[in-house]
């Protein structure tokens, strides 16, 4: 098979996919149609529609555009089937019914923002920053009933450093994406369309796997045993910060969801007055503390706050109704932080 065999279906929403169409159109690949969400409402009232990244950066490149409002819709599948594709690629998208992954005779492929098993859901790259992961990646796989479970074609692992939120995994990831899935293709294009592919639960079996094993997947062994973690969609009640937990829990949770959507917490005045306070970068202390977690103090024009076991400094945040700021400038308009206390 030739690249200019493959017609491709290109399906995803967000900027974090456009680097993969981007990719696949700068290496000449026939991409024949790109599916994304429809329009979405913005401004006070909603009246004005924004096209997602994805649909913008197709119609410049002047790809025919479907947005279905639900991708059962008959109309919509035999519009699909027009384009005779014979592979589809999902990156960032939503969830395909069978009739839509399964019409494609090599099938439809998804990019992942984790290395699957582990982080199988819709929010990969916050949750692996919020539990202190050092190694994430990235994951192709073949679409099946499931959501995230499908045959694995490739991964390719990325590094975290411990300083890094969540912003710069999802640039690096998003760079990544684009590369394994040219790296996909091409392991689909000299198969002729059925590349070798791995069973996820190969992936959790407790013994016996083999070297050749990960060497199809290209995974790295050390995630192939690990208890299997979920990475669910984020809510605003899923960000709000427990000073209960270690210092490294927080420090760790706060840098996994800045900037956005953000982690916040209450701040709580002597007269029990609550206020919404966002907090985007934290530096860890091994001091340890004497006193109950979600307490402030200030030290050297330093904020710090309590945590279970040390102190956490705090080092931009956000009250609500006013703009991002370093902690020196926060303190600037608190008159009497000994009475304020956090969550």
């Amino acid at each position: 098979m030739e690249k200019q065999d493959l017609r491709i279906v290109f399906m995803g929403t967000p900027e974090f996919a456009v680097e993969t169409l981007k990719a696949l159109i700068d290496n000449g690949y026939h991409v024949v149609a790109v599916v994304t969400q429809p329009d979405k409402p913005v401004g006070r009232h909603g009246s004005v529609l924004q096209p997602s990244a994805v649909k913008q950066y197709a119609l410049e490149k002047g790809l025919p555009v479907l947005q279905p409002e639900k991708m059962k819709d008959p109309e919509f599948v035999e519009q699909l089937r027009s384009y005779n594709a014979n592979l589809q690629v999902v990156v960032a998208f939503r969830m395909l019914p069978e009739v839509v992954w399964a019409m494609p005779e090599y099938g439809t492929f998804n990019v992942h923002a984790a290395l699957l098993p582990q982080y199988r859901g819709a929010a990969p790259i916050n949750w692996a920053v919020i539990n202190g992961e050092t190694t994430t990646g990235v994951t192709t796989f073949f679409l099946d009933h499931d959501i995230d479970t499908g045959r694995i074609i490739m991964q390719l692992p990325f590094d975290i450093p411990d300083d890094a939120d969540v912003e710069y995994v999802y640039d690096g990831l998003m760079h990544l994406g684009a590369e394994i899935c040219l790296k996909t293709l091409d392991k689909i294009i000299e198969a002729d369309g059925h590349p070798e592919s791995i069973e996820q639960k190969d992936y959790i079996a407790p013994s016996g796997l083999s070297d050749a094993l990960a060497a199809v997947a290209n995974s790295p062994l050390s995630t192939l045993h690990s208890p299997l973690k979920p990475a669910p969609k984020i809510f605003k009640e899923t960000c709000e910060v427990n000073w209960n937990q270690t210092a490294k829990q927080v420090y760790d949770f706060v840098r996994g969801l800045s900037p956005y959507p953000g982690a916040w917490t209450t701040l709580k005045d002597a007269d029990g007055k609550e206020t919404l306070l966002k907090i985007f970068k934290t530096t860890k202390t091994t001091e340890a503390v004497e006193g109950r977690a979600g307490q402030l103090e200030v030290r050297n024009r330093k904020l710090y706050v309590a945590c279970s076991d040390c102190w956490l400094q705090i080092d931009e945040l956000q009250l609500a109704g006013k703009k991002r700021m370093d902690a020196p400038s926060f303190l600037n308009g608190i008159k009497d932080i000994k009475s304020l206390t956090c969550g």
